[in-house]
């Protein structure tokens, strides 16, 4: 599941109805109108009918109250999180600037939640054709402890063959990972497929433009 899959979508108003549609939830009515009936008989006291019959009018409040729940749901994904992934598909050394802000943002996002964080570095070389991996694995090191987090678990899927974006996806779900955060960059430069996000990610995934 990929991040857009959250966002709501919030049609103009038209004249005779409000009408609030999401990805969360089916399309419902937001205004159930009454109309009231005054009878003009001295002899009798003023009522108001309403239109619609009582089980339909139930019916209406309870498929109100679950479409709530439902984009509740969703939304306590951005908050009730405990294991962040995040993926490093470039091979700079030093890290480049949208994996220095991915590194940054997911110290902050896992220190403030409480959350655990694994790191996986992605690419379809070797680690042999890198003589200065190590220095790049030293680089992560400094920028998520620079984030208050010493500890992290290092994952390295390096020369399978496999697209990133399949990559990062196996790892979301066989460890459960509840968001994966990467910078644009990473789409801008190729390494990873944006169409393949939603098919690939199970869960929300953050991503950072530059």
């Amino acid at each position: 599941m990929a991040f857009a899959h959250y966002l709501l979508t919030v049609p103009a108003d038209t004249t005779y109805s409000h009408t609030a549609t999401s990805i969360f939830t089916h399309p419902f009515s937001s205004s159930c109108n009454s109309l009231s009936s005054v009878s003009s008989s001295p002899n009798l006291n003023t009522r108001r009918v309403s239109n619609f019959p009582k089980n339909l009018r139930i019916g209406h409040k309870a498929s109100v109250k679950a479409q709530a729940s439902e984009a509740s749901s969703a939304a306590d994904a951005f908050t009730n999180f405990k294991h962040v992934l995040l993926p490093i598909t470039d091979r700079n050394p030093y890290l480049s600037e949208g994996s220095r802000q991915a590194a940054a943002t997911t110290a902050a996002m896992a220190k403030k939640y409480g959350a655990d964080i694994t790191v996986v570095v992605i690419d379809e070389k070797e680690k042999e054709a890198y003589p200065e991996h190590e220095t790049q694995l030293a680089s992560i090191r400094w920028h998520l402890s620079e984030g208050g987090y010493q500890e992290f678990k290092l994952l390295e899927r390096l020369g399978e063959g496999s697209k990133p974006t399949a990559i990062i996806g196996e790892i979301a779900d066989d460890m459960n990972l509840d968001m994966v955060i990467m910078s644009m960059e990473a789409i801008h430069s190729k390494h990873v497929d944006a169409n393949l996000l939603a098919e690939f990610i199970p869960c929300p995934v953050l991503l950072l433009p530059l």
